[in-house]
């Protein structure tokens, strides 16, 4: 038992560990852009050996970073984090109406001062008021007014209003640039991750359709040795 166990593993031609043989990958199978890359490192690459995945992962990631430097130039933090999930094989979209939910009574006030105020109901609600103090200070029910024309008080009130309405709407459209933002940086981890899947994906088809097709070739060849022999025999 202990001689079948041994006899299953093997030796990763990078870092020269004994794998399983599910956690090890044929070299042959690998991409020729990735090994272009290995070969930078490691000369003495063999495409009849293996390699296990986390160094597979990790050549993977330096490639991408390869073609981000190359097409974009400097790689910033955000392309790294792309390239550090696909090495690991992590999801990198988040939620992130999540992490601006926990908010400070402050930022809970602005953002319900900001949602009150830009709706039609405070409109309304506004012109009543000016209506109902314009009506009562102009009106000879009342002898002495308390604000009379032309209404120095209601002036007051309106420019205090205005002062403090103003930040704090403001406070509340900063969160909501900042939201904003992040959910663009977030859309573009994902597209740009989308993207690097896709290219890995069309060269994965094509290594495999060349694999295919020399595959094809050899037992074409096969056939026609079979067949020579086979018409040798008759003759």
């Amino acid at each position: 038992m202990a001689e079948n166990q041994e006899a299953k593993l093997s030796r990763c031609i990078i870092c020269n560990k004994e794998f399983a043989a599910q956690e090890l990958f044929p070299t042959a199978l690998v991409r020729g852009s990735i090994v272009s890359t290995i070969k930078k490192s490691q000369p003495a690459w063999d495409s009849q050996s293996y390699i296990c995945y986390g160094d597979l992962n990790r050549f993977r990631g330096e490639h991408v970073q390869d073609i981000l430097e190359r097409e974009i130039g400097e790689v910033s933090e955000l392309e790294k984090s792309v390239i550090v999930s696909l090495k690991e094989h992590e999801l990198i979209s988040e939620d992130i109406q999540d992490d601006f939910s926990s908010r400070t009574l402050g930022t809970r006030l602005a953002d319900k001062v900001a949602e009150i105020g830009g709706s039609w109901t405070f409109i309304f609600f506004f012109f009543l008021v000016l209506l109902v103090w314009i009506s009562i200070n102009s009106s000879y029910l009342l002898s002495t007014p308390f604000d009379p024309f032309p209404y120095i008080l209601l002036n007051l009130c309106l420019s205090c209003l205005a002062a403090i309405q103003a930040p704090v709407i403001m406070m509340s459209q900063n969160r909501q640039e900042e939201k904003d933002r992040e959910r663009s940086r977030n859309d573009y981890r994902i597209n740009l991750k989308a993207e690097l899947e896709i290219r890995h994906l069309h060269e994965k088809i094509d290594h495999l359709l060349l694999d295919q097709w020399k595959r094809l070739v050899d037992i074409q060849q096969q056939q026609m040795a079979i067949l020579e022999d086979l018409a040798a025999r008759k003759n």
